[in-house]
């Protein structure tokens, strides 16, 4: 284990995790991946007993406060799960190596099983090709889709898919519209369904009004897209015959995943598990990437819908520092995945994080997460993780701001933003319809 430290890498972590020149010391690594009893791995005590991992008194007292306010104002409902690290030096924890139902902390680690397995820069591949010649302006046969997985093939995608069509001089198919592969449209994965939907953006004089609010909304000079199919819409599990006319690629992973974790969209999260072939892969992979133990990360699906999904709050932590470590060499930052506090709205509307702060939020029936990391003057990055369990949401929510805003007084507000949470994508303007990425192949 100490020959990842050894070969330089942790000089990168440590940079990236906020904590400056001085390397960790051996226990303390170990102690994270589970080696050896000691630092981080010490016995968890139950409520009004915190395991301080790294004598912090203040942090203590701070998180002491919070579950007591908590406790007074009837908000307790079971388990507490707090951990908080200052780069790779955990500081506290209540309950922090005990599994709850983490809620849409689980796209954590869907977000990592994603790029662990594609990168930050893959984009999703739908194919389009036809049985005939073209003459005269018609396909002459059947225009096949081949999908490829995309999450977010949504009207602006097939609208940019229908102007590609015109351009290279097709405005009629003469046979039929045949779905084949792993095709999903406005998240509809019936293929029957999303195809027909497919058909209806691609008749840009036929749509309906919502349709038309959204072209609205596309880019200055995209074309209303006329291509009618005359024939119906098939579903085919495999479709070998045609010539491709023109590959339709995704917005670039990474872009994708803000998106996710911007709005906790459960439809993406599971078409991106469902990819990577399940909750249990999912969870081997972020666990492994992260170096937790798999025994603190519990998946059934890939959205954390449901409270068999569950996880540890150092586990939630772990992951969000992996996702941190793997977007080094990409130019992005975890901020670039995850919503910033004063910067994205989505699921961060009416919250009071302190600013500039990278989260995750996740909410069940019965719990309110939270986790991120939080930038200050005297400890770098602070890595965080609350798992609250009770039904007043809006009270737990407060609640959860308070503390970490109380955190930021207490360690000071970074005057400089630092690189590794310096986002670079705009969560608010995705480039949905972009014409440049279709690629036209007639003949190929």
């Amino acid at each position: 284990m100490l020959d990842l430290f050894s070969s330089g890498i942790i000089s990168l972590w440590l940079d990236m995790a906020g904590v400056g020149s001085a390397a960790p010391n051996a226990a303390s690594v170990l102690a994270w991946r589970g080696g050896i009893p000691g630092l981080a791995v010490a016995e968890d005590l139950a409520f009004g007993g915190i395991n301080v991992a790294n004598p912090d008194l203040p942090t203590e007292a701070t998180v002491r406060e919070y579950l007591k306010d908590l406790k007074d104002k009837n908000l307790i409902e079971g388990n507490q799960g707090i951990w908080v690290q200052a780069g790779m030096v955990p500081l506290v924890s209540q309950q922090g190596k005990t599994l709850m139902p983490g809620a849409s902390l689980t796209k954590i680690a869907t977000s990592l099983a994603s790029l662990e397995t594609w990168g930050a820069d893959y984009q999703f591949e739908t194919r389009f090709r036809g049985t005939g010649p073209i003459r005269n302006g018609v396909l002459q046969g059947d225009l096949v889709v081949s999908g490829g997985g995309d999450p977010l093939f949504v009207w602006e995608e097939a609208i940019a898919v229908g102007n590609a069509l015109n351009q290279m001089g097709i405005d009629r198919v003469a046979g039929n519209l045949v779905v084949t592969g792993n095709f999903r449209m406005n998240y509809e994965s019936d293929p029957w369904v999303a195809g027909e939907i497919l058909r209806q953006a691609l008749e840009g004089r036929s749509w309906p009004p919502d349709v038309v609010a959204m072209y609205s909304k596309m880019a200055p000079g995209t074309k209303k897209p006329q291509v009618t199919v005359a024939g119906s819409v098939i579903a085919e599990k495999f479709v070998t015959s045609g010539h491709l006319l023109l590959k339709r690629r995704s917005l670039p992973l990474a872009e994708i995943l803000k998106q996710m974790n911007v709005h906790s969209d459960n439809e993406i999260a599971q078409m991106l598990a469902d990819d990577l072939g399940g909750a249990k892969i999912v969870q081997q992979q972020a666990t492994w990437a992260a170096g937790v133990p798999q025994e603190e990360v519990q998946l059934v699906n890939g959205s954390g819908l449901g409270v068999e999904n569950q996880m540890s709050p150092r586990a939630a932590c772990g992951m969000m520092q992996a996702i941190a470590r793997n977007l080094q060499t990409t130019g992005l930052t975890v901020a670039d995945l995850f919503p910033v506090s004063g910067r994205d709205r989505g699921t961060l509307e009416n919250r009071h994080i302190p600013r500039s702060a990278v989260v995750k939020t996740g909410t069940l029936d019965s719990v309110i997460a939270l986790a991120g990391a939080i930038p200050t003057r005297d400890r770098g990055l602070v890595w965080f993780a609350i798992i609250n369990r009770g039904t007043d949401w809006d009270a737990l929510r407060a609640q959860q701001d308070i503390f970490l805003q109380k955190l930021v007084q207490q360690w000071g507000s970074a005057s400089i933003l630092p690189l590794a949470i310096t986002p670079h994508i705009d969560g608010a303007r995705p480039a949905l319809g972009a014409a440049n990425r279709s690629d036209i192949l007639v003949g190929g």
